[in-house]
């Protein structure tokens, strides 16, 4: 687990697949084993880092999209590409997301794109 000014969990997730897209034309079920794949895959990245289990009631979740070029992309398509990875960050976690204060930014283009996802507490939780 990375540790920032006080008690913060990292994790740097893989750009998230195109077929997990809103605007993506897939068959339900391929598009449904992408993001099962793509769940299962950012809690196993939190599990590696030590981000499992935090006990915390509600958590401050800011995500970094580092994108793979300079397309213009839109906040929100990017937020529910991102949702099945956000999801296995709560099943790691035991934080549901309906508890996390969301923050989106952007961050520089990097080759292949990634996505940092840092969390910390919120009130009684520190």
């Amino acid at each position: 687990m990375t540790m920032h000014s006080g008690i913060v969990a990292a994790v740097t997730l893989p750009w998230p697949s195109s077929d997990l897209s809103p605007n993506s034309r897939l068959h339900w079920a391929r598009k449904s084993r992408v993001a099962k794949k793509a769940r299962n895959d950012a809690r196993l990245l939190c599990l590696a880092e030590g981000i499992r289990g935090l006990g915390w009631d509600r958590a401050r979740v800011s995500v970094t999209f580092h994108a793979p070029d300079n397309r213009r992309r839109d906040s929100d398509n990017l937020l529910s590409s991102l949702k099945s990875a956000l999801d296995g960050i709560a099943d790691a976690t035991g934080i549901d997301d309906s508890r996390w204060s969301l923050q989106i930014e952007r961050g520089e283009i990097v080759p292949g794109g990634s996505v940092v996802v840092r969390l910390s507490p919120i009130g009684g939780a520190e």
